[in-house]
Order: C-alpha cells, then structure tokens, then sequence
C-alpha cells in the first residue's frame, strides 16, 4: 500500500478521498488555486500545495505542476478524483512516465471510452446494445442533417467528447436542426476543445440507468444500478440505488454489459457505464442501450457504497497498489435502498443559474451521510462548480429511505447564498417521484411547481421581521413604562418592501401587523416558531421554503432601479463573445452576448427593440453577477 498520495482535485471529492486514505494510514497531499487557499481540502490534507491562479486552466489543468508537486513531496501515487485531469489520458501518461502510480484506469483504456462514436463502435462489437444512430467522422451541417433525417425526429445532438449535458441539444423539427447544430458545436469546443458530435435516436420516455463496475485490469464485476433519471439541464440532481422497478432479468442482462464493456478495454478501477432505458412501461432486458463510460468514480458513488457497504475509494487505493479485485460477483449483494440529493448554490427560478455568496450558515441533519468541501464561513466563487454538499441517506426499503430524505433535506440549513434546497424538498415530495414514475422528463414536465419562485407568507415575515429585531432572552426586556414596546421593521424581498409592525407584551409574546393581518407569535426556546437566523444585514428564516429578506434601515433607504433597457449579467463568468457594437439596431430577441459559467454558454437577448447606446465587456471579460453589460436606448 501507498505511504503517501496527491489528490489532484478539490472541494467535496478531495475531501472523500482524504477521509478514506486517512482512514488506511495513507498521508495525503492536496492541491489548490489562490481561491482556494483556506478551502476544507487545504485544511484536511497532511500536506498543501500552491498551483497558481484561481481559474482552472492557470490551476488545477496544469498536469505538470501536479506531478511536480507529487514528486516535491514524496507521493507516490496521484487520485483524480473526477472532472479536471481524471480523464484526460495523455495526464495519465505524464504521471506514468514521472514513476508515478495514476491511481485510476490505464490511458489506453480512457482513449477507448473517450469519445462517444469510438466507444459506441467498440460497444458493437463488444456485443453491448447501442442507441440507433451516427457515430461517424462527417460532420459535414448537410450530411448529418441527412443522417437525422434517416434516424427519425426527434434526436439528440452530442458531443462525442461531452458530458454533463454540455455540448447536447434535443431536436424535435428538421427545421430546428442547423441552429442547434450549430449552437452544440460551439458549446463543445469551448467545454472539451472538440466540436465533434454524434447524432442519436431520441427515446420517448427515457430513463438514465447506469451501472458501478470496478475492475483490476484482468477481471471486473459489477455493483449493482444508480437510476439517475431526475435530471435539470441533462445534470443530475437525486439519484437512488437500486433502480426502481428494476428486474432480476434487466440487472443481469445491463451488468453483464457492463462488465463486458470493462473486460473489453482491460478496466482498472472505478468506472461507470451508463444506459439510456425505455420507461415507457414495465422495464425489459431488451429495453436498454449503451450512452457512454465515465472512466473515474462517480459524483452519486455513494449510493452504490450504501447499499454494497462497498468503500470504492478504498477499492480503487489497493487495486492501483497492485491488488487483485477484493471480491467476486457473487459476493456482492444489495442491501436496502438509498437516496442522494446534491445541493448547489444556485438560482432556480431563474434557470438554475449558478450562484455564489459566503455561507454565513450551514447545517446539517445527524443521522446521514454528508459529502462537503464546504464549511459555514467558506465562499461559494464564481470560478468552479457551485456544489455545496451532497446529502446520501439509507434505508431497508425505497419508501423508508425517501422520507429519511425528506427529513434530512427540512432540516438542511443554509445562509448566505442562494440555494435550490426549496426544490429539492419539493422535488422530493413530487407524486411521480414518490410513485417510482421517473424519466429524465420529469422535472421539466413539473417546472412550474418545482422551480417557482416561492413569495413568503405573513407567518415567514413575521418571525423574520421579530428575529431582525434581535430582542434579548429573559427578563423585562422589550418593555418601556409599563406598556408594551412597538417597533418597525423593515424588510426586503424580491422587489418588494414590507413594514412589519412588532408590538412586545413580553420578552417572548409578540404581535407582529403585517398591513391588516396580525400574527401572534411566542417564542419557544431560541425560536419564533420556525429558525431563522440574522446575518450581515440579512434574516433568514427556515421553513418549509429558506426565504431571505434583507434588513432595510428606513433612515438609511436609497433608490437603486436598473432599468428594464440594461442587460445585466445573470452570474458571475466569462464573456465567451459580443454580438454588437455600439449604434447598432436590434430587436427583441437578438443575440447580444455569450456569457459561460460552470463551462456551460449563456446567450444574452435583447428584452426589446432598440440601439445599443453602451456595451461596457469585451470576449475575454470576467463579469460579477448584476454587471451591467449591454444598454440599449429607444428606437428614433
């Protein structure tokens, strides 16, 4: 076994793969940006050191600085842990030649899954069953609009070197096809540096099943499924293990694919091989298809850990030390079911547009697995993925083990940022979802429930406006000349401002007048009602919605209106492109901007007709979210 590992990654994934190597004796060496200087895995690791600059390409992409630093500090062996370099086999190839241990699958073996067309073709001849579709080299606009033709509407256009729904575009008409060809393309080159894309069959009512296989390079088994199929922008949001619905027959028949598709490229360590699956009805064997093999660990691996009692990190630690597989198939069983939900920092109504913001609270449940890089007084930056934690529970059956879930997601608590922990506890909640009834189309179907922007009721205002005014515990407090103590607060939510009337008759009686409505409220320990916290000029009351208000001084108010002609950024990124140029006609619609964040392209529009009067970026700009970007001004 190794002494002394490098983690070449951060945030929750750096943090997991410390946890077990510690827990093996093994001392560890972490990696960091500027950013990410005082982050939770700098702080974990027995040792740390500097990359460079915050963004990725200057930090944690630069495969050189990495292993230099492993050689530095006498490691002898690097995890990727995923995204960045884990799949990048020509790094593979570097930390080898180094006399390094790349603790993951061979290069060869990431070549062969790397780009979907290659991988498809050697799943054929594999045996393994793949979607209909053109997995070839020409990528000629007219030939492969022929191609989707031929296949039959609607398809999906991919990225042969994508993932994470970067690059892919569904295409419902012929005549939607050259615009989103042309849009994925673009989409592609930025994320993976390949334009390429494949054109495949869409399925109707699809499911996302993908099945944990580990190998040793010789044999490979498998650990069972993840049904992943809750899905917003083609990203994960909730995975459970085992599938729902899920056959004895169908799981023979997709983890023997599975591990046929590993034996066919020599697999060594964790990997996962994903299948798209007719939900359309009951669950078949010949109802699947191949989409792709992710050639590292997992973000949702430890559903598969708590239903196998499987540590694939320990797994993959002795496999790449020179260890023979620790198991064989039939010793492998399932035991219960499990549940994982992943908290972003992330604006939901607005599109699940990525957030930052420091994290002035967090708080979890006891009782379930929490996977954080993350702790309350870290900063959520604009320059990496805006993951807070993924929160895993267990339990002897699928409806135990939701309402472990529902409990865990209720009493989350978090400040400081915005967060999608309100759809989470709906989504979670959802009839269909309950009911086992999922395909990757359900939250679109129900984004007007899920994704609504909640507006607080009297009660929330009520006990925020109490807790902003931070009235002390015990005794007379509150009480001027024998009659009660009446105080305004005001709040701010949204674009509104309420003034919340508060009239003490005790320390811990209050009534609060909210326009007409009176709310009696009595406080019960620390609490209103419900908890809620005040911070950095906010108070945040947690319910069943986390709703935020800010504390306005009403002496201290000023007008702050951004006109409805100003286009701001909706987050922090890059300004990938300008579509205009100052004096320049558009009209409602038009392409304005290109805004990436989280590698993922956002077009900014003109909200109406107009000439442009201002534009304040250039490509290459780093903006903050509310940057005003582009002004326009009425037409003459």
């Amino acid at each position: 076994m190794f002494t002394k590992i490098l983690v070449a990654n951060r945030g929750e994934i750096a943090c997991r793969v410390i946890r077990t190597a510690r827990a093996m004796g093994v001392r560890t060496v972490a990696v960091y940006s500027d950013a990410d200087a005082q982050a939770l895995h700098v702080r974990q690791a027995d040792e740390a050191v500097r990359l460079g600059p915050a963004p990725v390409a200057d930090s944690y992409l630069r495969g050189d600085l990495i292993i230099q630093a492993a050689l530095d500090t006498g490691a002898e062996a690097i995890h990727p842990g995923y995204g960045f370099l884990s799949e990048n086999p020509d790094f593979v190839e570097a930390v080898v030649a180094a006399g390094l241990v790349f603790i993951g699958p061979s290069a060869d073996a990431i070549r062969a899954m790397g780009l979907k067309d290659a991988a498809k073709a050697l799943m054929v001849q594999s045996g393994v069953p793949v979607v209909p579709g053109y997995h070839g080299a020409n990528q000629d606009p007219a030939f492969l609009a022929g191609e989707a033709d031929a296949i039959g509407y609607p398809v999906l256009i991919k990225a042969v070197a994508g993932g994470g729904g970067k690059g892919m575009r569904l295409v419902a008409r012929a005549v939607d096809f050259g615009e989103n060809l042309a849009s994925a393309q673009a989409e592609a080159r930025t994320a993976f540096g390949n334009p390429a894309v494949l054109i495949e069959k869409y399925i109707q009512s699809p499911r996302h099943i993908e099945v944990q296989v580990f190998g040793d390079g010789v044999d490979a088994v498998h650990l069972f499924e993840r049904d992943c199929s809750l899905q917003r922008r083609h990203q994960k949001v909730i995975e459970e293990a085992p599938a729902p619905g899920m056959t004895e027959a169908l799981r023979k028949a997709m983890g023997d694919a599975a591990v046929k598709a590993a034996k066919a490229i020599g697999y060594a360590g964790a990997g996962t091989v994903e299948f798209i699956v007719d939900g359309a009805g009951a669950l078949r064997p010949d109802g699947f298809w191949f989409m792709e093999m992710n050639t590292r660990l997992q973000v949702e691996h430890p559903v598969t850990e708590a239903i196998t009692g499987v540590d694939l990190v320990a797994w993959q630690l002795r496999v790449a030390a020179g260890e023979a597989l620790p198991v064989k198939q039939a010793d492998l069983e399932i035991k219960g079911h499990a549940f994982e939900a992943r908290l972003y920092a992330e604006d939901v109504p607005a599109g699940f547009l990525p957030a930052t913001g420091v994290l002035d609270h967090l708080a979890f449940p006891a009782g379930v697995r929490i996977d954080s890089g993350v702790v309350a007084g870290d900063e959520i930056s604009p320059w990496y993925d805006p993951m807070i934690a993924k929160i895993t529970v267990h339990g002897p059956d699928r409806a135990t083990a939701l309402r472990s879930l529902q409990a865990a997601l209720d009493a989350t608590e978090v400040a400081g940022t915005v967060t999608n922990i309100g759809f989470l506890r709906r989504l979670s909640r959802d009839g269909g979802f309950v009911a086992a009834q999922v395909d990757t189309g359900l939250i679109a179907r129900e984004a007007k429930l899920l994704c609504a922007a909640v507006q607080p009721g009297v009660k929330e205002l009520a006990i925020a406006a109490v807790t902003a005014a931070a009235v002390p515990q015990g005794g007379m407090a509150g009480f001027t000349l024998w009659q009660p103590l009446v105080r305004d607060i005001v709040l701010g939510h949204g674009d509104k401002t309420v003034t919340a009337r508060l009239s003490f008759q005790s320390a811990n009686g209050c009534t609060v007048m909210i326009g007409d409505a009176a709310v009696a409220l009595t406080r019960q320990g620390a609490t209103w009602g419900l908890p809620a916290i005040v911070h950095r000029g906010h108070v945040t009351v947690f319910g069943p919605e986390t709703l935020t208000f800010n504390i306005i001084d009403p002496l201290d108010r000023q007008g702050s209106v951004v006109a409805g002609d100003t286009v701001l950024a909706p987050m922090p990124g890059l300004v990938r492109d300008v579509a205009v140029v100052t004096g320049q006609s558009v009209g409602a619609g038009d392409r304005l901007a290109v805004l990436e964040a989280m590698k993922m392209e956002h077009v900014l529009r003109a909200p109406r007709a107009g000439v442009v009067s201002r534009v304040a970026v250039s490509a290459g700009d780093q903006v903050t979210a509310g940057f005003e970007m582009i002004a326009l001004e009425a037409l003459a």
